[in-house]
This record gives C-alpha cells, structure tokens and sequence, in this order.
C-alpha cells in the first residue's frame, strides 16, 4: 500500500428527497502489486445503517451514479456548505451504525460486498477530473478508458492533492487544454516525476512501471543503464521470451517523446534530401582567446563597443581569456546592449539590482506555513535543492556542502521561478546556471546572464517538448545530408530518432565537456556564428567523429546508446569546434543545398556573395550567407586557411563603425 487515505466519501443520490445527498464513508488506496497499480475504494463497513447516515445538500456537479453510462446530475442544492469550518462541523456529525446483513438491503451485493466497492487498474484509466478551487470539499472522478465513470470521491479530510502526487509516480498526468481540472493520463510515460538516480538504484523487478520516464530525466542519467534496465524488465515480464528486439526498445524510447517522427518521407512540409556531393570538409584553424588588450583597443572613450561584428569573429575563432568572461558574457548574453555607454551600463545594473532582490524577498517572506498551501512553489524548491546537491565539485567554486557558491545557486534559481513561475524549475537548470554564475562571481549579474540564456533555451523546457522535437528532426536533416550512409545505419540498428542526442540539446553539452571547456563552447555558440543552429553542427561534428568505431564494430540499439553516453568529459572541444566549423563551410559551398537545410542554418536559398561579384573569399570557398544574421551581425567570412575577411561591412541597425 503506497497511498491511504480515511475520510473519503461518495455523496449518493439515495437521499431521502431530492434535495439531499447520503454520505457514504470509506477508505482509499493505492496498490502496487507484481505488475500493475490498483486504485481501491471500499466503505468504512459494508453493511451501513443508511437511516443513521447523515444527509448533506446536493452538488450534483459532484455527484455521478454508479452507473455504466457517464451521466452526471445537473441540480444544485442551496445548503451546500459554504466555509471551511462549516463542512468540518458537518463532517464531526456524520454516524455510522452497524446492521446485520439482511437480503433486501439495497446498499449490498449478493456476495456481500456494499455495492458501492469499486478498483482499477491504472492502466485502465483515461482522465480525473478535479473541483474548483474554493468550492468546498475537494473531489476527484475517475473515468475509465471504456468511458465508465466512477462514483465522485469527496475528501473531506483534505490530501486528494497527495493522491495525484501519488500517482504520478506511475502514470503522467497533463492537464486537458480544454479543461483545465481534468487531467489526461499518458500511459506511455510512467513515473515522470521520478528522479532518474532512483531508477539505478531499483532492481529489475520494478518493471516497466518504474522505467517510462520523463526524457529530461532519463537523458540526465546514464543510458548504458537504461538500456540494460529495459531488457531485463522485459525479460522478467516476458518468460517466454529471453530478450525483445532492439526495435521495441527503440519504439519504447521514441515513444517517450510523443509525436516525434523522424521520417522525412513520412512527415508533411519536410523535403527527402537525396545523396548530394558537399565536397571536401576544408581545414579549419582556431586562434588564440581574445586579450584584454585587444577587447579594450575596440572601446571608445564613453565604454561602447567600436566594431561589434570584428570583436564576435574574433570570439567565435577563439574564444575569450578568463579574465574577460565577466565583462563579455554580459553582451554576448543580452544583458548588456553593445551599444551601451560605461553609464548607461551602470544605470541599468542599478534597476536590475533593486528588481532582483524584490522578486528574491517574495520567496523569502513565504513562511513555512504559506509554502504548505502553495503546492508549486513546494515543489520548485524541492527540485532545486535535489540538483544543487548533485552539482559538479569538481570546480572549487562549488567545492563543499555549505559552499556559498551552491547558496547563491540555490537562490538564483528560486528567485527565476518568481520571475517566470509559469515555467518554474525544470531539471537541467542548474546546469545552464553554474558556469554563469562562476564566471560572474556575483548573484544578480549571474541572475539575468542567466534569464538572458533561458530566453533561448525556454523551449528546451516547456512541458510539450516542442523545442526539442524540433532540434531532433532538423538535425537528422543535418544529419543525412552530411553522411545518408550513417543515418541508414542508424536507421538499421533502431536509433536513427537519434535520441541519445537529448541531453546534448537539452543542456547545450553541459554534461559532456569538463567544466572549462564548456566555457569555451558556450561563448563561442553566443556568438551566433557561422549561421544559425551552429549548436546542431557540433552535434553532427561529435556524430561523424564517432562514425567510423561505430560502424565498424557494428554497435548495435544498446551499444550505440552506452558509446555515445560514454564520450562524455572524453571529447576535445577544440578538434570538434574545427570540425563544425569545417561542416558548416562545407554546407555553405553547395550549390545546391536543399531548402530544409538552407531554412535550418538560415541561408538563403539564393547564394548571397559576401566578397565580390565572384562570391569568393581570400581563399576561393565560395559562400552562401544568412540574410537573417545580416540584419543584426556580420557572419565572418572565414576562409579554409584560418583568415578572415576584412573587407564585409556591417548593418546599419546597430549604429556601429564598419569593419
């Protein structure tokens, strides 16, 4: 038994008259047996006194018979009690008394069980519906896939919210768009909000029911593992079989994120990309950081930025010395204009330091008692102490329990949910949140760096995934452009929806560069440099990279899903930064790029020539550039050898001097 819960009624129509409702006492539980979970209702004694039951005002919106039809009643009494401390009153008067069991009692079966009894199986369910806030007892109604709806369960000692916790445990629960108290049962994704650490500490015997989870949570986690728990569940669950194909498994983890179909020929508005010759990748130099000279040589006098576009190149080559990071980040993040004066600056740190600690003091004034009633913001906080425990010391920044680092984490990320509390705290926020903040070394800097960052990365987070579905298909678009071979073997082997990529997506790679390192790539992808989605050619520059061991040992569903998990802190930034910068100029240089991808980088489908009237660059590579990241920055023109072009002028829509 996983959830108990005395006190929980069935208001039925055999009232006296019309205007009452009986009061039916019983005890609910939750089941967990071999292989399913029960919901099991029955009366406090199934041989009730009805004349000694006390008669309440009918709601019927409450109310529905126990019947095979879902019908509801339609009346409203006017004695239903309207205050908190009137329905206790009327709950302290409620009597029960025992009767021998006689054959014309109405309120039993045959067998002897009140008629009012009733299970299921959560796999039999399809939606609960809740009550209105504020409208008295809370209740619950359960309907049933076959469209049966269950007698309407009042909670008169409250906890009807634990129940729902309880069994999101099992089963996801999503709120309907058309009504907002029901709540629709996804019986694809079981145990969504449990952390994924749990499911490597559970033994096999947990089955299916501890294993469909949320993608967030299961990409955090390791995939070797994953794998191993799903073919030992359905190895105990299936006798008669030693192990199901690979293909299940894949259509199990597809299924995870519902409506993600990645078959071009399959999905409308998306072109077949045939075999097209890119040529050969070009070789591609990096530079060294940007120096605190060269950054202060690019600044006039009143502290702006002289040539925006020279110093992104140089950024996006490169990458930014220490020591600059807590400047820089500032404008490539947005949280500094950079147009702004050193004043302006200033000014604006000022408001948004009186704006940070108001929204910081809401949640620090909620008191113990509030944060009881106010099951969100419980939460919230309950998930951001769970990951702040779980961040990386291996930086000293971070080093220690009561580090005054992960207290800043914690805070920081509190005070978002105040700022966006539609959204609230997601798993893998504290992940985009640490190397900010350790860059910054100061919480309201740190706090809008990173509201700046969760600006582009919401999508990755809302509960749709609509975001992610999308970064999925568009790059295995990518992908089968570069090397259609691959994908086919991906394809073959289950994992051609590529979704061992999740967690690189979801996070921006947080988990699969060392701490430093990660530094480095983000600052280069702030850039917005070479095109758009540049963050999906590194995906495809760690794929092709990987190709070669991959096919060559034929890995299969479960070895592709441990080998990619198993790159993580293995991987050299710097070697993949070259090599998808090479894709991305290997791209460009087609002429006859499809229009899928062209729309995915941002290129427009007529080449634009961003030299000559001949379209080449220093080096001869002919390029196509994105229109849409002309009219706010100037893409470098960087040729195979490393060079930059010097000649591009800048748009006019930021005011800056011309390269």
């Amino acid at each position: 038994v996983v959830y108990e819960q005395e006190g929980v009624f069935i208001h039925s129509s055999c009232g006296k008259n019309d205007d009452q409702d009986s009061l039916i006492p019983g005890v609910l539980r939750v089941i967990e047996k071999e292989n399913e979970v029960i919901v099991d209702w029955k009366p406090v004694d199934d041989t009730l006194d009805t004349s000694n039951i006390l008669c309440a005002g009918k709601d019927s919106s409450s109310v529905v018979e126990w019947t095979h039809t879902p019908k509801e009643k339609c009346s409203r009494g006017a004695d239903r009690p309207s205050s908190y401390e009137a329905e206790w009153d009327m709950v302290t008067t409620v009597s029960f008394k025992k009767k021998p069991h006689s054959n014309g009692d109405a309120a039993t079966h045959a067998n002897g069980e009140s008629k009012w009894s009733f299970l299921f199986s959560l796999t039999d369910l399809k939606s609960i519906k809740q009550n209105k806030e504020g409208m008295g007892w809370s209740y619950l109604v359960f309907c049933l896939k076959d469209d049966v709806k269950l007698p309407a369960l009042h909670f008169h000692r409250g906890n009807s919210k634990l129940l729902i916790k309880c069994l999101e445990k099992h089963v996801v629960l999503n709120e309907s768009p058309q009504d907002k108290r029901i709540l629709l049962v996804n019986s694809q994704n079981k145990s969504l909000s449990q952390s994924f650490e749990n499911l490597f500490d559970e033994p096999s015997y947990g089955l299916l029911q501890k294993l469909k989870k949320d993608p967030y949570t299961v990409t955090m986690g390791r995939f070797s593992k994953v794998t191993n728990y799903i073919f030992d569940s359905f190895r105990l669950s299936d006798p008669s079989t030693q192990r199901r194909p690979p293909s299940e498994m894949a259509d199990f983890l597809n299924d995870a994120i519902p409506g993600l179909k990645i078959n071009q020929q399959e999905e409308p508005g998306f072109e077949v990309i045939t075999r097209i010759d890119l040529g050969k990748q070009p070789e591609v130099t990096r530079r060294e950081p940007v120096s605190a000279e060269e950054w202060a040589k690019n600044m006039d006098s009143e502290g702006r930025i002289l040539n925006v576009d020279y110093i992104k190149r140089l950024i996006f080559k490169g990458g930014l010395c220490h020591t600059l990071r807590k400047e820089a980040w500032k404008y490539l993040l947005g949280y500094f204009p950079w147009n702004s004066t050193k004043e302006e600056r200033a000014n604006l740190q000022k408001r948004k330091t009186d704006e940070y600690f108001r929204m910081k003091l809401q949640w620090k004034s909620v008191s113990e008692e509030q944060e009881k009633r106010n099951s969100r913001l419980r939460d919230y906080r309950s998930l951001i102490e769970k990951d702040v425990n779980r961040t990386d010391r291996t930086n000293k920044f971070y080093e220690g329990e009561d580090n005054p680092g992960l207290i800043l984490l914690h805070d920081i990320l509190m005070t978002y949910c105040m700022y966006d509390f539609d959204l609230g705290y997601v798993q893998g926020m504290s992940d985009l949140l640490s190397p900010v903040l350790y860059v910054m070394e100061n919480e309201v800097d740190a706090f809008w760096c990173f509201v700046s960052y969760m600006d582009q990365m919401h999508q990755n987070f809302e509960e749709q995934m609509q975001g992610m579905k999308t970064q999925l298909i568009q790059l295995s678009t990518l992908l089968r452009l570069l090397d259609s071979g691959f994908c086919s073997y991906l394809e073959s082997q289950d994992s051609g929806y590529l979704y061992f990529c999740f967690r690189w997506l979801l996070i921006r790679f947080k988990r699969e560069f060392s701490f430093q390192d990660i530094l480095r790539l983000w600052e280069v992808m702030w850039t917005e440099l070479p095109c758009q989605n540049f963050h999906l050619l590194l995906c495809c520059a760690i794929l092709e990279s990987e190709k070669q061991q991959i096919m060559d040992k034929h890995y299969g569903f479960n070895e592709i899903l441990k080998h990619i998990n198993e790159l993580s802190m293995k991987i050299d930034v710097e070697y993949i930064l070259c090599k998808a910068e090479a894709i991305s100029m290997q791209m460009m240089n087609c002429k006859e790029l499809p229009q899928a991808v062209s729309e995915i980088l941002g290129i427009e489908s007529s080449s634009v020539t961003p030299d000559s009237d001949t379209g080449e660059d220093e080096s001869g590579a002919v390029l196509s550039c994105p229109t849409s990241l002309y009219q706010s920055i100037s893409p470098p023109v960087t040729a195979a050898n490393g060079t930059r072009d010097s000649t591009q002028q800048m748009s006019d829509t930021q005011s800056l001097t011309p390269a």
